[in-house]
C-alpha cells in the first residue's frame, strides 16, 4: 500500500515550539517596525523628491543588473553544471564568493579594481570612461553581489534535470548551440525565472558594496537602501515607510520565486557547491 503523501507526519511538540520561536524571531521585528510607521502619511513619505529619486534609481539599476546577471550567469551556470575540468571547485568557490563576503569588502574589492587608481579603472579613465561614484558603479556593485544567486539557482536546476534531453537532441543531429537554445534553456526556464527574481531582490536591497564603491549622490548613486539609512537620522517616519516599501517588494519577490521553484534549485545548487 502506497503512503498518502498529502498527510504530514506528526512532529514532536518541542520541535514545533522551537520552530514557532524561530519564525517569531524573524517576523516580530518587521511587525514592530510596521507599527511604528505613520501609515496615514505613507504615500506622501514615499513620494518625496529624494525618495522618488532613490526609488527610480533602485528600480533602474536593479533591472539593468538583473539583465546582466542573466546574460552572464546563464553561461557560467551551464559551464559549472555541464563540464568537468581541473580546478572547477575553485572556480565555483570564487564565483560564489560574494555570497559570504561582507558587502563592504565587496565594495572595497570593486573600488580597488575599477576605481581611478585600479588597473581596470585607470585604463578606462585613460579612455575617458569614469566608473567609480557613478550610476555605472551602482550597476557593477549589484551585478557583483547578485550574480551568485542566479548561478546557484540555475546550476542546481541543471543538475536536477540531468543531461538526458541534451544527449537525446545530440543523437538526433542537433548541434551544441541548437541544443542549448531549444532543449537546455527551456527545460530550466522556471529556475531561470526564479534565479532572476532572486538576483533582482538582492540587487534592490544592496547597501554596503554600493555605498563603498559608488558613494551616495542623490539621483546618481543613492539607491533606496542608502536613502533609508540617511532618513533614519533626520526623518524616522520616512525611513520606516521606505523600509516597509522594500519589505512589500521582497515578500512579493519571494512568493514569486517559491512558485517558480527557484528556492528548491537554489538549495540544490548551494548543497552541491558546499559538497564540491
Amino acid at each position: 500500500m502506497r503512503p498518502d503523501r498529502t498527510v504530514a507526519p506528526r512532529l514532536p511538540w518541542w520541535l514545533v515550539a522551537v520552530a514557532v520561536v524561530g519564525i517569531a524571531f524573524v517576523v516580530a521585528p518587521v511587525v514592530v517596525m510596521a507599527t511604528r510607521g505613520d501609515w496615514g502619511q505613507f504615500w506622501s513619505l514615499v513620494t518625496s523628491d529624494s525618495s522618488l529619486d532613490a526609488l527610480r534609481l533602485s528600480l533602474f539599476t536593479s533591472v539593468v543588473s538583473t539583465a546582466i546577471c542573466v546574460v552572464v550567469g546563464v553561461p557560467v551556470a551551464v559551464v559549472l553544471a555541464r563540464t568537468r575540468f581541473p580546478g572547477i571547485s575553485v572556480v565555483r568557490a570564487l564565483v560564489l564568493l560574494p555570497l559570504v563576503l561582507p558587502p563592504v569588502v565587496c565594495g572595497l574589492a570593486l573600488l580597488y579594481a575599477f576605481g581611478r587608481r585600479g588597473p581596470f579603472g585607470h585604463a578606462l579613465e585613460n579612455a575617458g570612461i569614469s566608473i567609480a561614484f557613478t550610476t555605472t558603479a551602482v550597476v557593477i556593485s549589484h551585478v557583483f553581489v547578485a550574480l551568485p544567486f542566479l548561478v546557484l539557482t540555475l546550476e542546481g536546476a541543471l543538475k536536477v534535470r540531468g543531461t538526458g534531453p541534451e544527449l537525446a537532441a545530440a543523437s538526433l543531429g542537433a548541434g551544441p548551440g541548437r541544443t542549448f537554445w531549444l532543449v537546455t534553456l527551456p527545460s530550466v526556464a522556471p529556475a531561470l525565472a526564479g534565479g532572476a527574481l532572486l538576483a533582482f531582490a538582492r540587487s534592490l536591497g544592496e547597501f554596503g558594496a554600493t555605498l563603498t564603491f559608488a558613494g551616495s549622490l542623490q539621483g546618481v548613486t543613492r539607491t533606496l537602501p542608502l536613502e533609508i539609512y540617511l532618513q533614519r537620522e533626520t526623518d524616522p517616519d520616512a525611513a520606516v515607510a521606505l523600509s516597509m516599501l522594500l519589505v512589500i517588494v521582497a515578500v512579493i519577490v519571494v512568493a514569486l520565486v517559491h512558485s517558480a521553484g527557484g528556492t528548491r534549485s537554489f538549495r540544490r545548487g548551494f548543497t552541491d557547491s558546499v559538497a564540491a
